[in-house]
């Protein structure tokens, strides 16, 4: 009898399915009913698995239903599935199974490295702290990546001083070609009647509609991998952690929504970039530095979702932040918003459900950081208004990095800056009315204020970290702290 392979809706490439005789892909309406989801990402998941359907036509099934239950309660005979890649699925599954149909998970699929290569290193660390650059390093070995005679390709392992610099001065775009967008068809233009249909009955949204602006099919996403590696990988590296208010991609490739969708694997992508090191075509610290961001960093946030277990999010909160997120935040309402870096922020969150990674973490983390924003709350609002956002992604990204909330499973710091940082990095504080470098009064940046107020409200649990020393020896060095405080505390949860 022929085994059925169920694919869900972030496991929608050929790798996930090219060994299937027989594929049943269910668009369970149930969950845009219970979660209120980016627009845009909607409409991407939507066309991603109808699209995959059309692209086999003799061979899968497409099912609309309420329900998943529902749904697979329409398919004969046995079952099988690809390991979920959250929780929340992987107990649709176990339900399913319980209820006594005949249904088999298969090894997870869709990354580099396995859940067992990740544990071997966990235990032969030890005691020893988990740390993100000595598992890419094993990586970059054990996979044979940018490794030279078993040396690191241009003798370092890491070329961070040479990456990461602040924007061109004057400039309000990196002057690259414009990025390879996809061009939409009747399958987009039947999701956006079906997603205007839904509302119609009372389904909510989040954000704004527009063209889709992203791969969802695997000949797209090779289309926009070659696209990037041949116009905006060479300025990856030097520009990878500065933003322009005209460049809303800048440098960086955008194919974490086709990775992440499972239309692209980030092996293809890794190999490809080393493939245009290797032809002279991209500088050695650029390809280094993206592809740390793929081999190391998202192989190693995969690990952790799993490694951190199921209360990570809900039980990480070692600074008391217990603040809710307002409306005005939790809706990206950018014309409430007068900093005009955080309206920026939001605007593209609300516009279009993408920001690069430097957005997430100096302005949106940053703000939540300093004004105590609940952890938990912060990591499902990420999930469901950007478009490359799953449990495995947000977890320790918000978690750990962007909030501290973990105490240091995920950094040595909190990742918290205030204005000058963000004026060095971004050209957002030109025409702003507040001034970075001013902390009381008027004009006084809300980041800059809110920095050494974070400060001074976490000074127990964080004044011993020898890597904050310096920071609150600034700290203990202000003149108007007291009033910054009161300042701060007026301010509370309202919109700067």
């Amino acid at each position: 009898m022929t085994i059925t392979r169920w694919v869900l809706a972030d496991q929608l490439g050929e790798h996930f399915h090219e060994d299937a005789a027989h594929l049943v892909i269910i668009e369970a309406k149930d969950l845009f009913r219970k979660t209120r989801y980016h627009r845009q990402k909607a409409h991407l998941v939507l066309s991603a698995m109808r699209h995959l359907a059309a692209e086999r036509p003799e061979s899968a099934t497409y099912i609309r239903a309420d329900t998943f239950a529902e749904g697979l309660a329409t398919i004969d005979g046995p079952l099988e599935v690809v390991a979920p890649h959250s929780r929340s699925a992987t107990a649709v599954v176990q339900l399913v199974q319980e209820h006594g149909r005949d249904l088999s998970v298969l090894p997870a699929r869709g990354f580099i490295t396995s859940e067992t290569e990740f544990q071997s290193w966990v235990a032969e660390r030890g005691k020893r702290r988990l740390l993100l650059e000595d598992w890419y390093r094993s990586v970059r070995v054990s996979h044979e990546i940018l490794i030279e005679d078993g040396e690191p390709a241009g003798g370092r392992w890491n070329f961070d001083e040479d990456n990461r610099q602040p924007p061109p001065r004057g400039a309000v775009t990196l002057g690259l070609p414009e990025p390879w967008l996809p061009v939409e068809d009747d399958i987009d233009r039947q999701v956006r009647q079906d997603l205007d249909a839904w509302e119609s009955e009372g389904i909510e949204f989040f954000g704004a509609d527009g063209p889709r602006m992203f791969p969802i099919t695997p000949d797209e996403a090779r289309r926009a991998l070659a696209d990037f590696v041949e116009h905006r990988l060479p300025k990856f590296g030097p520009y990878e952690d500065a933003l322009l208010s005209e460049d809303w991609l800048m440098a960086h490739s955008g194919l974490s929504v086709p990775m992440n969708l499972g239309v692209l694997h980030p092996r293809e992508v890794v190999r490809t970039a080393e493939e245009a090191w290797s032809k002279g075509l991209v500088p050695i610290a650029s390809v280094e530095g993206f592809i740390r961001q793929i081999l190391g960093w998202r192989e190693y946030i995969w690990h952790l979702y799993w490694h951190f277990g199921p209360l990570y999010v809900d039980s990480s909160n070692v600074l008391s932040a217990d603040e809710p997120l307002p409306q005005w935040f939790s809706d990206a309402k950018s014309e409430d918003v007068t900093a005009h870096c955080l309206s920026w922020a939001l605007e593209q969150v609300h516009d279009k459900g993408w920001t690069h990674h430097i957005v997430r973490l100096m302005i949106l983390g940053n703000w939540a950081l300093q004004r105590g924003y609940d952890p938990a709350e912060m990591t499902r609002w990420f999930q469901r208004t950007f478009v490359d956002g799953y449990p495995w992604v947000m977890a320790a990204n918000t978690v750990g990095m962007a909030l501290f909330a973990d105490g240091g499973q995920m950094s040595t710091k909190p990742y918290a800056s205030g204005g000058s940082y963000i004026n060095k990095m971004t050209n957002l504080c030109s025409g702003c009315r507040y001034k970075p470098t001013v902390r009381v009064g008027s004009d006084a940046c809300p980041f800059t204020a809110g920095y050494w107020n974070f400060l001074h409200v976490n000074q127990e649990r964080l004044s011993g970290n020898h890597r904050m020393s310096m920071a609150y020896a600034g700290l203990r060095k202000l003149a108007d702290r007291d009033a910054l405080i009161v300042q701060e505390a007026e301010r509370g949860n309202s919109a700067p």
